[in-house]
């Protein structure tokens, strides 16, 4: 059994579970990147429960996660140039 609260599955899970609610609350993609990078750590010990990770190893790999996660979120979803979205007619009408 494993004695560092940071190397269970399932408490990565719950930090990317609240990551990604409190990018519903606040939107921006920012906590989002942070959401997947927990998720797939949490894979990651889920897959492999034995594995033991340095803690200092641990926080690069989620920050990398995490950034690689964010771009590839602003690739996919931001409007080219950093256009502004912009609307020409009521939804109403």
């Amino acid at each position: 059994m494993q004695d560092a609260f940071w190397l269970v599955w399932w408490v990565w899970g719950i930090a990317a579970l609240a990551l990604i609610v409190i990018e519903v609350l606040a939107p921006g993609f920012i906590a989002l990147g942070f959401g997947i990078g927990a998720g797939i750590i949490a894979v990651l010990f889920l897959v492999v429960p034995d594995l033991v990770v340095a803690p200092s190893l641990l926080v690069l790999l989620f920050a990398v996660l995490s950034l690689a996660a964010w771009l590839v979120l602003r690739r996919v979803f931001s409007l080219p140039n950093g256009q502004v979205k912009t609307f020409d007619h009521d939804i109403n009408d």
